[in-house]
């Protein structure tokens, strides 16, 4: 039992050097959901009822990469189309970098760097994101992932190799 009893993880937070800019950018190359809540502040969403709010910061610092958002796409086709889309629109846009696509964590996908410095993955995974490991239940090593091919919905195999048994396992 925790300690404290929320009911819901209703958002999150980022920051903008400029919100007029943001504005365009997640709603028109993102394709997020973005209403202006005030002179200072934007809230943004996609698929859910999981928001973050974007807040006029003009000293705001670079985001470290492994802080970064996760938008999903169905295949990792689309991941590969993104990624093209991203590097030609690249300079258009402001993006201030583009990583090429990976396997890594579970699943294939690639980073960019948004013109505020903000760190977003555009990846492949289910109808319901990273939802899927929840409904295997307890973690990693309990599942036998990578014992075998198909653990996951995105044909991962860890890179890690599991942990060995000892006697008393």
């Amino acid at each position: 039992m925790a300690v404290l009893n929320p009911r819901f993880l209703s958002h999150g937070t980022l920051e903008t050097r400029d919100l007029e800019r943001a504005k365009q950018f997640y709603r028109d190359f993102l394709g997020l959901d973005v209403i202006q809540t005030s002179d200072r502040s934007l809230m943004i969403r996609l698929g859910g009822q999981h928001v973050y709010a974007v807040v006029l910061n003009p000293k705001k610092p670079e985001m470290p990469v492994l802080n970064h958002n996760g938008l999903d796409v169905p295949s990792r086709a689309e991941v590969d189309n993104a990624h093209a889309i991203a590097v030609a629109e690249q300079e258009r846009w402001g993006i201030k970098k583009v990583t090429r696509p990976v396997d890594a964590h579970g699943t294939y996908g690639f980073y960019i760097a948004d013109p505020d410095d903000n760190w977003w993955e555009i990846l492949t995974n289910p109808d319901g994101g990273y939802t899927w490991m929840f409904n295997k239940g307890d973690d990693i090593d309990s599942w036998g992932a990578g014992e075998e091919a198909g653990y996951n919905p995105n044909d991962f195999t860890r890179r890690r190799p599991a942990k060995k048994k000892t006697s008393a396992s």
